[in-house]
């Protein structure tokens, strides 16, 4: 590959992790065509992006970015396989749907979620349960819509109350 091409990948490849809050490095060595073009086809469903990167280019561009990803270096081993994502916990429960049809590819290999760097097969439940901004907008949203709720619903019993006691009088 000429230099000019190395580059070019290079910079494409740190305008992809600009435009992507999170990011997912996964292990792809071994899968045949059908379950990678099967992996693809899922990405984009879930409105992932994919890239198989060569390791040399992706360490030259996780450089060149903005942020210390030291840590992902050692990750980037054998086939690699970019995953960027808007939602941080997307990508992990993909992997672990996939994994839990018997399939041991794609394997994680490390991630950059929501500010912190995530490295080894271990990290992967630690993801999946990783709560995006929605889920945590949520959770609150439900939090303080409950006990309204459960006043409402009092009111509503009580009134009911009254309303049969006037009709039995």
């Amino acid at each position: 590959m000429r230099k000019e091409d190395k580059v070019a990948i290079i910079a494409q490849l740190g305008e992809l992790l600009k435009q992507y809050p999170h990011f997912y490095l996964v292990d792809v060595a071994g899968m045949n065509a059908a379950d990678t073009s099967s992996l693809r086809r899922k990405c984009y469903e879930k409105d992932l992006k994919m890239v198989v990167v060569k390791n040399t280019l992706m360490t030259k561009a996780l450089e060149a970015a903005e942020g210390d990803f030291e840590e992902l270096k050692p990750a980037l081993v054998g086939t690699t396989a970019l995953i960027l994502t808007q939602t941080a916990n997307v990508p992990a429960k993909l992997i672990k749907e996939l994994n839990g049809k018997k399939q041991e590819k794609p394997a994680f290999k490390a991630a950059y979620a929501e500010g912190a760097i995530y490295v080894g097969a271990d990290q992967l439940m630690t993801l999946v349960a990783l709560k995006s901004k929605n889920e945590l907008i949520a959770d609150v949203v439900a939090a303080l819509e409950s006990p309204i709720m459960n006043v409402l619903s009092a009111l509503e019993n009580r009134e009911a109350k009254a309303a049969e006691e006037a009709a039995t009088e």
